[in-house]
């Protein structure tokens, strides 16, 4: 098919949704993004993206004026425009679906608030694509929900088509994945998804066709495994600290390991973010339903694991204040959740910020790209303009974000700006022999005193 001309709307333009349909429309293709945030709209019209994400500015704004990429508000105007191009419509579902309040479980109401929006609009066939990391059994709700509120009713198939996106390497996840997963029902679906990311097989991306519960699955199982081999260094930093060992050469030895391998094998603050957490906790939820809650009883003990390594940094900052934080001034490296992103989203780094000025330190927090909505959720917190000028008469420096800024400043010129020389590093990322060399007492999760 020919790809210029093919359309596709993308219903959701935060994070994930404006990066889909960025990059759908650099793969040629005719794009409608859509959102009820008026605000948001107009923003993503001008080219402008409300959140940093590298490279995705540039791309948006090229594909906008480039004329293959265009926004609204309106439903109608989705449902027309996909059903003006060549073949079925391809409408992709790319809203949140956050920690409900109170529960474990996933909230679908964004979800469910397009299917009543959108589905009185569809007269025509069309393939619904949900990329939204749900609990499995959503598709095929969905799509019973699209069959009974649509003109076209059974007509209207849903699919699922899970992403895979890293914070800060999101266009390149999109563009060059390391897998494309499609959940389909019927061979139409899997030819028309196939044809959609032809020039991505065409590169040689695998392709695993299953089930519409296997592909919502897939998801919920790779933020599980992820989250469990993270909680484990952590237990084993834990460990380590009790036993006298170093949990960094403890992690290099087992990352030599093929069977093991070093990747999410850092110990350090834990995972936060709006993905992982928030996922872990869905998935054991919706084992419960299932009546499989056991088979993911584990990961609980994932969970409390990195909820604990927050603590443990907090008491290894207090420490180093001789007991107590009243009266003492902290800095803090780190807002974001993770580099290369503004998304404070269960930030540990915030978290351990907000957790120390509650027990009486003045804590001024420094973040190269999150200060501005770190201050919107911990609006109490001082939010320096520099690492430097964070430091400005701290007794202990915590580094709980791992920006490269982070890790090539001179621990000489941070040492000439504080009260005290002691850092907690809470993402094992500095070097402890540099710092120490210039004076500074070291502690980090899983080390012993340096």
């Amino acid at each position: 098919m020919d790809a210029a001309a093919r359309r596709v709307t993308v219903i959701g333009t935060g994070y994930l949704g404006a990066t889909h349909a960025a990059c759908m429309a650099e793969l040629g293709y005719e794009v409608l993004g859509m959102d009820v945030d008026a605000e948001k709209v107009a923003a993503l019209s001008a080219g402008r993206i409300p959140f940093y994400e590298p490279g995705l500015p540039e791309l948006l704004a090229k594909q906008v004026a480039a004329g293959r990429l265009r926004f609204t508000t309106s439903y109608a105007e989705v449902a027309a425009f996909g059903a003006a191009g060549p073949g079925p419509a391809m409408h992709f579902l790319c809203v949140n679906t956050p920690q409900k309040k109170g529960e474990y479980a996933a909230d679908l109401s964004y979800l469910e608030a397009v299917a009543e929006g959108l589905a009185p609009h569809l007269a025509e066939p069309a393939l619904v694509v949900g990329k939204s990391t749900v609990p499995a059994g959503t598709a095929v709700r969905l799509g019973e929900r699209f069959a009974a509120l649509a003109p076209a009713g059974h007509d209207i198939e849903v699919a699922w088509n899970p992403e895979f996106l890293r914070e800060g390497f999101a266009v390149e996840d999109t563009l060059r994945p390391d897998r494309l997963v499609i959940g389909v029902g019927s061979a139409t679906a899997e030819a028309e998804l196939r044809s959609l990311y032809a020039p991505l097989l065409g590169a040689g991306v695998p392709l695993v066709v299953t089930d519409l519960a296997t592909a919502e699955l897939v998801k919920a199982a790779a933020n599980a495994f992820l989250s469990t081999k993270i909680s484990f260094i952590n237990a084993m930093a834990e460990v380590c600290e009790a036993a006298g060992g170093d949990v960094m050469a403890l992690s290099e030895a087992l990352s030599h390991d093929t069977r093991i391998g070093g990747r999410f094998l850092t110990p350090g603050l834990g995972f936060g973010g709006g993905c992982l957490p928030k996922d872990i906790r869905a998935f054991m939820a919706r084992a419960g339903e299932l009546g499989v809650d056991q088979a993911l009883a584990f990961l609980r003990e994932v969970d409390a694991i990195n909820m604990r390594r927050r603590i443990r940094t907090v008491d290894l900052a207090r420490e180093q204040c001789a007991g107590s934080f009243l009266g003492k001034r902290v800095a803090v490296w780190g807002a974001a959740f993770k580099p290369n992103t503004d998304d404070v989203r269960d930030s540990p780094a915030l978290n351990v910020a907000a957790q120390i000025q509650l027990q009486g330190a003045q804590v001024t927090v420094y973040d190269p790209q999150a200060n501005a909505t770190a201050t919107r959720i911990e609006p109490t917190l001082v939010f320096a303009d520099s690492a430097l000028e964070a430091a400005d008469g701290a007794h202990v420096l915590l580094h709980l974000t791992e920006w490269t800024e982070f890790r090539e400043i001179d621990p000489a010129v941070v040492g000439a700006r504080v009260a005290a020389k002691h850092v907690v590093d809470g993402r094992n990322a500095l070097d402890p022999d540099a710092w120490h060399r210039a004076g500074w007492t070291y502690r980090a999760l899983g080390r012993q005193v340096r």
